[in-house]
């Protein structure tokens, strides 16, 4: 098992440009807007973070916290967003850890509850959040579950 660490992206502010290329990589989503929500963290603009786990100067998995733009409840913010860990990375609680860290760093900052948008079933509950209702994903068919964390 490799030896991974746990940081906020205001850990290691060097990782920026890896970090919105890594995410861009996974989701499809363009760079430019992880830089600009990751910018927005570094600058204090907001305590919406960023997560990333490191295996060495790999990433290996990563999450950020984002105010909704993704789905049709906008009164539920902030969400967790862009959970992502790589394949050769599965099965070692990575996601798991990067949802603690992302929940108890809210927490620290009287951010809470948080959110996040899913059609994952059973997997989000063992690591404490509860499902909360049914949301349209923006440009998607099907409804989505959100779930909760207090």
């Amino acid at each position: 098992m490799p030896d991974l660490e746990y940081i906020t992206l205001r850990d290691r502010p060097g990782l920026l440009d890896a970090a919105a290329a890594w995410f861009h990589r996974k989701w499809g989503v363009p760079q430019d807007a992880y830089l600009e929500c990751m910018n927005d963290y570094l600058n204090g603009v907001t305590e919406n973070g960023w997560y990333i786990c490191l295996d060495g100067d790999k990433i290996a998995g990563g999450l950020g916290v984002i105010n909704n733009d993704f789905h049709d409840r906008k009164d539920l913010a902030p969400n967790v967003c862009a959970v992502y860990t790589d394949d050769q990375y599965r099965q070692q609680g990575i996601a798991g850890n990067l949802l603690n860290l992302a929940v108890n760093d809210m927490k620290s900052k009287g951010v809470t509850p948080i959110y996040l948008l899913t059609n994952h079933t059973g997997f989000y509950e063992r690591y404490g959040w509860e499902f909360y209702c049914m949301a349209q994903g923006d440009g998607e068919p099907e409804m989505s579950r959100i779930y909760i964390h207090r």
